[in-house]
């Protein structure tokens, strides 16, 4: 690679061009330097090797089948206390959640994605009976459910109290198929301490995906960046990742699918409603270093919802490969002037990657592809 500025970054050019692994010190050194360009071109490299010039997408439907919320993490503009009279706290009957998954379903949806608050008093038998009448009615669909801290109140308010390990096997017998990675946030006990002091940790969170590979449920790991975290701590974040990914990878049964790296965004009643949050510049570089910093994953994601259509879509050249989906309706993060129906239909999502120079392709939730026609698919070459 030519045009290099910073001429601290060229052992690290050097490293990555040989596929060799990056240390955190590598990490620290890309964070500190100025010269973005070098950083994207390099990240635009990795992402060019594995993938070419494809940006995958996928027709899917988010559900949030609660808002109501034990924990109190600073961050989060989502959550309503439990017995509150907020005019916007709610809970889907199960019902409901399977009938938003079933029109999802008919309108030609390959995933599900279900995640909500940790509600007081929803009994365990709730989120059983959604997955499994999703699993019937929309039998081709794949459902990915629910954080690895959904999974351990579950485990905390069964009745009988069930282990992480049952649990997770309860709900891969009704039908889950995958895990999204939420509730990561950063694993850092002093950020913890001071953004999320009720929430489980790192070790939690860890176990639980741990677990769920080891069941052959494939996850994601998400890291929320750009509040009260430093750039050290973003990295110890992706280490840690990437060394759970070398465990599972070894163990071959369940893996890391995707990594999405989370913008803060700002909500207005919350504790942090007066923190900027992350510049677009800080965005890309931190898309571009988890790219480079996670050899190990295959697919770094843009989610659009959060980090903007505009800079997902320039994101595609900073290391990004997944330009996520539809999604439809989501509630848990919106920027100013969003509401809950953030919609892309496939045809937008094919013409937005096209614009950014790059080659869409639909996948599945496995990362298989997908051929189209309306609201009908298939895998490709089967």
């Amino acid at each position: 690679m030519t045009g290099i500025l910073d001429k601290q970054l060229e052992p690290i050019v050097a490293k990555v061009e040989s596929g060799q692994r990056l240390s955190l010190s590598d990490g620290l050194a890309l964070y500190a330097s100025r010269d973005i360009f070098t950083i994207g071109r390099l990240a635009d490299h990795v992402r060019r090797v594995r993938h070419g010039r494809v940006a995958w997408y996928i027709a899917n439907r988010h559900i949030n089948y609660t808002n109501v919320c034990v924990l109190r993490c600073k961050f989060c503009g989502f959550c309503r206390k439990p017995n509150s009279e907020a005019a916007d706290a709610y809970v889907l009957a199960a019902d409901q959640v399977v009938e938003q998954a079933a029109l999802g379903y008919a309108d030609g949806a390959t995933e599900v994605h279900i995640v909500g608050g940790l509600h007081p008093t929803l009994p365990f038998a709730y989120y059983r009976e959604i997955i499994s009448r999703i699993r019937t009615i929309c039998p081709r669909m794949a459902i990915k459910a629910f954080t690895a801290v959904e999974i351990v109140h579950f485990s905390r308010i069964s009745k009988p109290r069930r282990s992480i390990e049952q649990v997770l096997a309860e709900l891969k017998e009704c039908g889950l198929d995958c895990m999204p990675g939420g509730g990561a946030e950063i694993f850092d006990d002093r950020v913890q301490a001071e953004a999320f002091p009720y929430k489980v940790g790192e070790h939690d969170w860890f176990a639980v995906h741990r677990a769920a590979h080891d069941l052959g449920i494939p996850t994601n790991a998400t890291m929320l960046y750009g509040h009260i975290e430093t750039s050290a701590q973003r990295l110890g974040h992706l280490v840690k990742l990437r060394e759970h990914q070398d465990e599972s990878l070894q163990r071959g049964k369940g893996v890391f699918n995707c990594m999405v790296p989370l913008s803060f965004v700002p909500a207005d009643n919350t504790d942090w409603a007066d923190l900027p949050g992350p510049s677009g510049l800080d965005d890309l570089k931190t898309l571009a270093i988890c790219r480079l910093m996670l050899d190990n994953f295959s697919h770094i994601k843009a989610f659009w919802p959060i980090q903007t259509i505009k800079l997902a879509q320039v994101a595609l050249g900073w290391g990004v490969d997944d330009f996520d989906g539809t999604v439809v309706w989501y509630d848990i993060t919106k920027r100013e002037g969003q509401g809950t129906h953030q919609h892309l239909g496939t045809e937008q999502l094919r013409r937005l990657i096209c614009e950014a120079g790059y080659e869409p392709l639909e996948r599945d939730c496995f990362y298989n592809a997908v051929e189209r026609s309306g609201t009908q698919w298939s895998l490709a070459g089967r």
